[in-house]
Parts: C-alpha cells; structure tokens; sequence
C-alpha cells in the first residue's frame, strides 16, 4: 500500500483544488493553486499545466513541492511533500497522462503533466479542533460564513 490513505484520496478528489509550493532559483516560495490536482495512484498526486510557467521553471531547477490541500468547511487536510517528474510533449507518458485528465473532463490546453511521488504526508486541522469543536460544527459554522457572504451580508 503507498502512502496515500483512501481518506487522504477522498479528500484530495472532493476539493479539486491544491496549492503547490516549489522553489524559486533564487530561493523564494512559489506558491500556486492548481484546479487539476488530482489523485494517480497510491503513491502520486497528478496535475495539468495550463498557465504555471514560474511553477514549470522551479520544478525543472529543483523537483522538490509540497502540495495543500484543506476542506475549508472542515478546516482538515494534508500537506503533501514529494519529488515532481515533468511529462511534455515528446515524452513517452505525455499522452497517456494527458488522457487521463480528458476523461475527467479537461478541454484545457496541457502544455505538460506533473506526476508527483509523494514521499511524505502531514494532517492539517484548525486550531479550532483542540478547544474541543467537531468536524460538524465547523461545516456548520463555515456553511453558514460562506452563504453570507454570497449573499452580501456584511457580517463576518
């Protein structure tokens, strides 16, 4: 069994959405959300270029990510810490990993697919957790914080 847990799964294929941290050559955080985060097996996490070009430069210097991914209603998740293969046209895996993200629905131009072997996995929670709140009471609380919002109420 590889390291990512069936909850750890669940969670990245519900959120569809992660932030990458790399490196930049001068030794800065890039940090970058990316829509097409998705699970590939047990072992890797798999996502789409489609306008990451400072993400692309780092990962070609210096492999090293670790990927975030947080329910915000439930304020849990994991920090995903790995090595990035870069897959562009005229690598043999291109194809393949780009039909992958066809099946799911992608329309986007793939300019390249990072396959990420995660080496290690962290859980992230919400201070809110050690004063006793359940994962209920969250979803609760945040339901209700982000319907104000969308519907223009001006309290927090």
């Amino acid at each position: 069994m590889g390291i990512l847990t069936d909850e750890m799964q669940r969670l990245v294929r519900a959120q569809r959405l992660g932030y990458t941290a790399t490196v930049c050559p001068d030794g800065t955080p890039n940090l970058s959300p990316k829509g097409t985060l998705t699970v590939w097996d047990d072992e890797h996490l798999v996502f789409a270029d489609i306008r990451s070009p400072g993400t692309m430069r780092n990962l070609r210097q210096n492999p090293a990510i670790e990927i975030n991914v947080v329910d915000p209603l439930m304020r849990k998740g994991y920090r995903f810490k790995g090595i990035a293969s870069i897959h562009a046209p005229g690598d043999p895996r291109f194809a393949e990993l780009v039909a992958f993200f066809r099946e799911r629905g992608s329309r986007s131009t793939i300019r390249a697919v990072v396959l990420v072997r995660v080496t290690r996995a962290l859980l992230v929670t919400s201070p809110a957790y050690d004063d006793g709140a359940t994962e209920e009471d969250l979803r609760a609380r945040w339901s209700a914080y982000y319907a104000s919002q969308s519907r223009g109420d001006p309290r927090d």
